[in-house]
């Protein structure tokens, strides 16, 4: 079975010896993705909501590069510093999958590598 690697161009994959998504035969799976903004740098400091959000334009870049699309998506987590913003982050991840509906964690985490993140998330689908 081949194995196909997705790059969203991180500065860190190299670092770290990662790629943004890979795919083996029809699953995808999308590693944790920060908020991290085209031109470098966070995005929406402070704001998890809209950080949510550009973490799933990532995810969902990196699923079309992949042959997925959101609709294939069948497992998430959101990863936050402070858990009681999830309520934000939940809202933004129902705006992306709230009829796909995938099963979802909710986790808290001490830190992320950058101090300014707010969120993680991964993603996990199967192509049909």
């Amino acid at each position: 079975m081949s194995r196909h690697l997705v790059s969203s161009g991180s500065y860190l994959e190299p670092v770290i010896g990662f790629s943004r998504a890979v795919r083996v035969g029809n699953i995808v799976v999308v590693g944790g993705t920060a908020p991290i903004r085209a031109e470098g740098g966070t995005a929406a400091i402070g704001d998890v909501y809209r950080q949510t959000k550009r973490c799933l334009e990532i995810i969902e870049t990196a699923l079309k590069d992949a042959g997925a699309r959101l609709k294939d998506v069948t497992r998430t987590r959101i990863i936050l510093t402070d858990i009681s913003l999830w309520q934000d982050a939940a809202r933004a991840h129902a705006e992306a999958f709230g009829t796909i509906r995938p099963v979802t964690t909710l986790m808290q985490v001490s830190a992320f590598l950058d101090p300014d993140w707010l969120v993680e998330i991964e993603a996990e689908a199967v192509i049909a």
